[in-house]
């Protein structure tokens, strides 16, 4: 037997035999559930319960984090040197606050600092004695995603260089992006047609809030009754079809207007009212708008406060009983976010962004499932759209409507309550980068006209329209502000005096019971309850005011970016890479004149590579 302390020979057997150890909570579990002489506390040991496990922090997967901005592993990434590394206290505490996103983009060439080109028109058909063209060299809208013209500025550094800009003719018109392939414009951009069926065409310019009004004379349609073909008198003999109306950003430009949810149309046939692609009664029986007939179409929205409460779903129908209760904070308002990155397509420089897209909820309105076996279809099936309706893209507005007039004459209002278009009732394709529940200010109602098989119409924005409604031109009112006295402008317009604020609100003015020249608007009694927003403008004035918000939002957009970089003016770099893109003609990229396989929808076009990408997009 070895000795007390020396090592033990593997060949010696121990003379004390180990103890059985301890059970653990591991073991417990595995207690047999019979009792016997060995386990006669088995019940006892299977009721204890193990201590409740440790909840591990969750993390949100790549794809999440991609969805909200916060960061990226694509070629156009956003800087994360301004964004991380350059952050100051005061941007680590206000990191909550959305803002666009920036992409590490190349300085600008030459020809970026330069105004775009108008588009190339190319003589395509002659209807009457009208000669209509084809767009070339143009990008259009489609694949879910939008493009506006853009242009290099000094003053925008650290926006990346790039601000928003217009591009000829500069009038309110019919968009040549946001039109179908099949389109043909006049040289103004304000007459159209086409060869093929339905296809649609929107305005440059739309509505959000107010009371707005256009007109549209049909060149080419139906035939009146008392047609003489052998006096055409300028206008074309082939017939075809015209639909005009009102539509959001997600109505399809391949189908007429009134086909889906998300817009509102009048047929030229019977007159009919479509919405959903369900034609109901509107005119009289036996009328119709013809050839030579002007159709006046006015739409009424509510204010943008009074939308939000909507959406939002804090909206109160005995509460908000008019639409200008509360009005705008002086120094605030909601934000506006345009995630948007440069690219080039055919030496032409566009923002691309993300395009909102049609909802199930929506398509389940439209076309109801029989079974009823998605959540959209319940809640759809649950209530008519309301303001309050559980899903927010079919809640509708309250005061809004669509009014229209033949020749001048008040025929009636077809739509009312019409669908919200603010975000969430608004949302873009569910795709990487897209982010929901942002507004990009051009959100709202457009002007559309769909023509068939060559149907032609032309559009009339004002102010020089040719059947005016008589509250058109009516004396505008005293505007008030935040405080509720009348402001400067006011006061001079009434010599000082001051204005009974109560009585023009209560009685409605002798212009607007009037009605239109031949006929009377029996809802103008309800104007009052829209407040400010009771004045009937021309459409063709938002034109300047779009134009004008465009520049705001580039301004508040550039100097978050500065704020965000620790306020560095950066002023050796604006120098730098002006002058170097001004002399030298090429600061750092190339332009890519043939690139193949590239498809539209890049979003990412900036990024390491040194380059901004140039797209094709596919001729149908």
């Amino acid at each position: 037997m070895a000795s007390e302390g020396s090592p033990t020979s593997r060949s010696v057997t121990p003379s004390i035999v180990p103890q059985k150890r301890a059970l653990g909570l591991d073991d417990e579990q595995h207690v047999p559930a019979v009792s016997s002489p060995l386990n006669p506390d088995y019940a006892a040991v299977r009721s204890r319960k193990p201590p409740p496990r440790e909840q591990r922090e969750k993390k949100e997967s790549l794809k999440k984090r991609e969805a909200k901005g916060a960061d990226s592993v694509r070629s156009g990434t956003p800087d994360s040197q301004s964004h991380t590394t350059r952050k100051t206290k005061k941007t680590q505490k206000s990191s909550n606050v959305l803002s666009p996103l920036r992409y590490p983009l190349p300085k600008p060439i030459k020809t970026d600092w330069e105004t775009p080109r108008p588009p190339v028109f190319n003589p395509f058909l002659t209807r009457g004695n009208r000669q209509f063209h084809e767009c070339f060299e143009h990008i259009s809208n489609k694949k879910g995603f939008r493009y506006t013209h853009c242009i290099a500025d000094p003053a925008f550094a650290t926006s990346k260089w790039y601000r928003q800009t217009e591009t000829e003719p500069f009038a309110p018109r019919f968009s040549i992006q946001d039109a179908s392939s099949h389109i043909y414009f006049d040289s103004s951009g304000q007459i159209i047609t086409t060869d093929k069926g339905f296809r649609m065409a929107r305005a440059n310019v739309g509505a959000r809030e107010g009371r707005w009004y256009y007109e549209c004379k049909i060149l080419s349609g139906m035939k009146p009754p008392n047609y003489d073909p052998s006096l055409v008198n300028g206008l074309s003999d082939d017939g075809g079809h015209v639909r005009i109306g009102w539509a959001r950003r997600e109505a399809s430009l391949d189908t007429p207007v009134g086909f889906d949810a998300y817009s509102y149309g009048l047929r030229d046939v019977a007159g009919q009212k479509m919405h959903m692609s369900r034609p109901k009664v509107f005119m009289p029986d036996g009328e119709s708008f013809c050839e030579g007939d002007v159709i006046g179409l006015e739409i009424t929205l509510p204010s943008l406060a009074l939308h939000r409460k909507v959406v939002e779903g804090s909206y109160n129908k005995a509460v908000d009983v008019s639409d200008d209760l509360d009005p705008h904070p002086a120094a605030e308002a909601a934000d506006i976010i345009r995630d948007r990155i440069p690219i080039r397509y055919k030496g032409v420089v566009l923002f691309e962004q993300f395009e909102y897209h049609s909802t199930k909820d929506l398509e389940e309105l439209m076309n109801p499932s029989p079974a009823l076996s998605t959540p959209a279809a319940t809640a759809a099936s649950s209530a008519p759209p309301n303001p309050n309706h559980p899903l927010p893209t079919l809640r509708t507005l309250p005061f809004s409507s669509i009014k229209v007039y033949k020749n001048g004459k008040f025929v009636g209002t077809p739509f009312t309550d019409l669908l919200a278009f603010l975000p969430l009732a608004s949302k873009p394709l569910n795709q990487v980068g897209a982010r929901d529940g942002l507004d990009d200010g051009m959100l709202g109602y457009f002007p559309a006209i769909s023509v068939f098989r060559g149907g032609v119409a032309e559009v009339n924005f004002g102010p020089d329209f040719w059947y005016p409604p008589s509250d058109l031109y009516a004396a505008p009112e005293v505007a008030v502000n935040g405080t509720g006295t009348p402001n400067e402008a006011g006061a001079e317009e009434d010599g000082g005096e001051d204005v009974d604020m109560l009585a023009a609100e209560k009685e409605p003015s002798d212009a607007a019971g009037a009605g239109a020249l031949a006929g009377t608007d029996p809802d103008a009694e309800k104007q009052h309850a829209l407040g400010k927003n009771s004045k009937l403008r021309g459409l063709g004035e938002r034109y300047n005011e779009q134009i004008a918000e465009d520049i705001v939002w580039d301004i508040i957009d550039e100097v978050d970016f500065w704020w965000q970089d620790g306020c560095d003016s950066g002023d050796a770099e604006v120098e730098k890479g002006v002058e170097g893109a001004k002399g030298e003609g090429v600061a750092g990229i190339e332009a890519v004149d043939e690139m193949e396989g590239v498809e539209t929808g890049a979003l990412g076009g900036g990024g390491g590579g040194g380059e901004i990408k140039e797209i094709v997009q596919e001729e149908e």
